[in-house]
């Protein structure tokens, strides 16, 4: 059985798209993760050494988001994707990275990764 840690809606102004106006101001970006981890030995100890530090992998993706000027939303997300996996040893997770108001006609538009 796998377990679940998981970030909800984090919400990051970044440059981010292909357009000239996009290239000069920052949008809101939206991200979800589900961080695959096993919890019974932060459970059994009670103690963050266990676990996947949350924080601490927030505080790096809104450092790398804000600090990012891409294109594509699929780099962005690879590039957050890499940075859960290398700098906090992660072995698995699941991302959702979208531009909200994107589309006049939907509430969002994004990508969803998985590694």
């Amino acid at each position: 059985m796998e377990d679940i840690i998981y970030i909800r809606n984090l919400k990051i102004q970044a440059i981010i798209g292909i357009f000239g106006w996009e290239r000069e101001v920052r949008q809101e970006i939206s991200i979800d993760l589900e961080i695959s981890c096993d919890c019974q030995k932060a459970a059994a100890t009670d103690a963050i050494e266990g676990t996947v530090d949350y924080k601490a992998i927030t505080k790096d993706i809104i450092n790398y988001v804000e600090s990012s000027s891409f294109q594509l939303q699929e780099t962005l997300a690879e590039g957050i994707a890499d940075l859960v996996k290398n700098q906090h040893a992660v072995s698995g997770l699941k991302l959702r990275v979208s531009k909200p108001g994107a589309l006049r006609q939907a509430d969002d538009v994004g990508v969803i990764i998985h590694r």
